[in-house]
């Protein structure tokens, strides 16, 4: 009956309707401390600056919570499980591709350790974001390994959860196979991570 802004909505619009009516409203629905992921999606999708691949997989992070807290309370007709759906295969996807990134990086630098070692000057002109690139690759790395982490987690939970005749649903058969699946793709992924390691 009494908004801060008035539907049809654009996502800034309900961004800024959650933070207005936060207190009053939304932190009796989920955990308080979830403004902090309001404020983080905000800052980051209405901004002029670019944003790299390990800033989008913070983001992706950040919408699951949110969406995860909110399905406490009802899965709005279905949308909210499917939006969910939506967010964790791009998440996934994006986690693919900085594991395939980083293997390729790793690739690199044992070619460049086999090549005679080039002037520094040279190397500077040659490479101009190659200093840049070093210094973010172990915010990548810890980004890659926790986005791992997270999804072995998630699927986890999902194959314990068909586990229990207690919580059995209709889909459970193609649930529990896509998460059996998703756990095989991701044991490659991460003996990759493990040698790139022990290297």
């Amino acid at each position: 009956q009494i908004l801060y802004l008035k539907p049809p909505w654009t996502l800034a619009n309900l961004l800024n309707c959650y933070k207005k009516h936060w207190m009053a409203v939304f932190g009796y629905v989920v955990p308080r401390g979830l403004l902090s992921t309001i404020e983080c999606l905000y800052k980051h999708l209405y901004t002029d600056k670019p944003v790299d691949s390990s800033t989008i997989q913070i983001l992706l992070q950040e919408s699951k919570k949110l969406l995860h807290a909110f399905s406490s309370r009802s899965d709005y007709n279905g949308v909210l499980p499917q939006a969910y759906a939506e967010v964790n295969k791009l998440y996934q996807t994006l986690t693919e591709v900085n594991i395939m990134v980083l293997s390729e990086n790793a690739v690199c630098e044992k070619m460049e350790a086999m090549t005679p070692n080039l002037q520094n000057s040279e190397e500077k002109k040659l490479h101009p974001s190659f200093q840049v690139a070093q210094e973010s690759r172990h915010q990548e790395i810890w980004s890659v390994l926790e986005g791992v982490w997270n999804t072995i987690n998630l699927y986890s939970i999902e194959i314990f959860q068909k586990l229990d005749p207690n919580t059995v649903t209709v889909a459970a058969n193609s649930s529990f196979e896509e998460a059996f699946l998703g756990l095989q793709k991701l044991l490659g992924a991460v003996n990759d991570i493990r040698e790139g390691i022990s290297r």
